[in-house]
């Protein structure tokens, strides 16, 4: 029998494997039967001539040789993708497909609409967009570009600022008709909040003052929400006050169906930012929709850019 190839096949195959460690969400992702991921990996062992997997009932994972081989079998892809680029740049004609992670409620309102404008310029392009407000592990999901809001932990990802997203407190003049205007941060207290559940704090409201005074207010209220979008029609719908990302409701404040409330004083400002695995960073068309996505996201409303390194 003669001895089998190294494919670039098995190689993938090999690679998403050692990423999810585990044979069936492979198999779900390159829409083939977990048969054909098993017989990929166990051709390219024999092609090897080492173990690279050792496997479980509940999990997969690398043997010593495994490790060193997924090291080097990720860059022997880079470099054929990143020739693949080459090859077609001569044409002009950047193709492929691009995985995007992004905060569900911001990429519901504008980064889609975004995403159609950049395929319209590169009809060959493929997108694939996942909207969570969970902090995904962006290797192992197989997602090339993340866009996330607040203070980042991974610092094995490429981080490009994209600015901070200015915040405001907002409620439905029908609920201050009801309930009143608040005039000083005090106020808030005797009102009905709407609160994220995943933001840590979200039972104290901060506020900075006109003259730089920080003020540290209790905020409770009957609603928690876990999603932007709800917390959106929660305000319209006259259910009480709360903290809002600019973009979040900047059309709704433009035809007065929400008024911000406490004009002169701010919340804090949540930073956002865009991360690239760095394997990916190199490739035509990551490059190409990361610099189209910067370019416009900073004329979305609320959205401050970043200051300049001096």
């Amino acid at each position: 029998m003669d001895k089998l190839d190294v494919t670039l096949e098995r190689i993938r195959t090999f690679v998403r494997v050692a990423e999810r460690g585990s044979l069936s969400a492979v198999a779900r992702e390159q829409e083939v039967g977990q048969s054909t991921v098993t017989r990929h990996l166990r051709e390219l062992e024999e092609a090897v001539g080492v173990p690279l997997l050792s496997r479980t009932t509940r999990r997969v994972t690398l043997t010593d040789e495994g490790s060193r081989y997924y090291a080097n079998s990720v860059q022997i892809l880079r470099l054929v993708e990143q020739a693949g680029d080459e090859a077609r740049g001569t044409r002009g004609a950047p193709a492929g497909t691009i995985r995007i992670s992004c905060t569900a409620a911001f990429g519901v309102l504008h980064v889609s609409r975004m995403i159609f404008a950049f395929q319209d310029r590169y009809p060959n392009i493929g997108v694939d967009l996942s909207l969570t407000d969970e902090r995904v592990d962006l290797v192992r999901e197989g997602v090339d570009i993340a866009l996330r809001l607040g203070p980042l932990t991974d610092s094995s990802m490429k981080l490009r600022s994209l600015g901070q997203s200015r915040r405001l407190l907002v409620a439905a003049p029908s609920y201050l008709a009801a309930r009143g205007t608040p005039a000083v941060p005090q106020d808030l207290s005797a009102h009905e909040g709407i609160r994220m559940s995943h933001v840590a704090g979200s039972d104290t409201l901060i506020l900075q003052g006109p003259g730089g005074e920080r003020h540290a207010v209790p905020f409770g209220g009957r609603f928690r929400i876990d999603h932007g979008l709800a917390a959106r029609e929660a305000f319209v719908a006259g259910r009480g006050i709360g903290p809002a990302h600019r973009w979040l409701v900047d059309d709704l404040l433009q035809t007065s169906r929400l008024q911000e409330i406490l004009p002169d004083y701010s919340l804090p400002p949540a930073p956002l930012s865009m991360l690239i695995v760095p394997e990916r960073a190199g490739i035509a068309r990551v490059r190409l929709v990361a610099d189209f996505l910067a370019e416009q996201i900073s004329g979305v409303p609320g959205i401050e850019k970043p200051r300049p390194e001096r």
